[in-house]
């Protein structure tokens, strides 16, 4: 395993034992539907979404680099502004 995968590991690690913390539950609960997963999964790929806006904004600020495609970054632009 790569080092790489290691540190992702011990983030989950860590994460696992702060919800339990925090929530007081494991990702092993009974209590939710399926519907209820599907929901908690949906808000934190929109507060994910989020963050990549915020980053876009951010990238979009900075001076192009070589290897950026000017012509997507515009094309990103123009969809924001649609």
């Amino acid at each position: 395993m790569s080092r790489i995968e290691e540190k992702v590991i011990f983030k989950m690690r860590k994460r696992a034992v702060s919800g339990k913390a925090k929530y007081g539950v494991t990702m092993e609960r009974e209590d939710l539907t399926i519907e209820q997963w599907l929901i908690h999964l949906q808000e934190e790929l929109m507060d994910a979404s989020i963050y990549v806006q915020r980053l876009i904004e951010e990238v979009g600020s900075m001076q192009p680099m070589p290897h950026v495609d000017r012509d997507i970054v515009d094309a990103i632009d123009a969809c924001e502004s649609e």
